[in-house]
């Protein structure tokens, strides 16, 4: 049987965000995002029923690399 006592915190602790939230966020449509969904250029979403949702330190690290990225130029 497995434990997933130490696996459940980490769940807990790391939100889901919305299409709202990313657009928001990254001043962007909904369709680049998907774009680049589909291009598996961005974390891919985790769909609840018809909802899709995005775990927050994925798309953190996702913008972290862009930044980092940029700054090697």
């Amino acid at each position: 049987m497995l434990d997933n006592t130490s696996v459940l915190p980490d769940l807990m602790s790391d939100m889901l965000v919305d299409m709202v939230f990313l657009t928001t966020l990254l001043k962007v449509s909904d369709k680049w995002i998907y774009q680049l969904v589909k291009t598996k250029r961005f974390p891919a979403p985790i769909k609840l029923g018809r909802c899709s949702r995005w775990r927050k330190s994925e798309v953190e690290a996702w913008l972290q690399e862009k930044i980092d990225a940029s700054g090697r130029r």
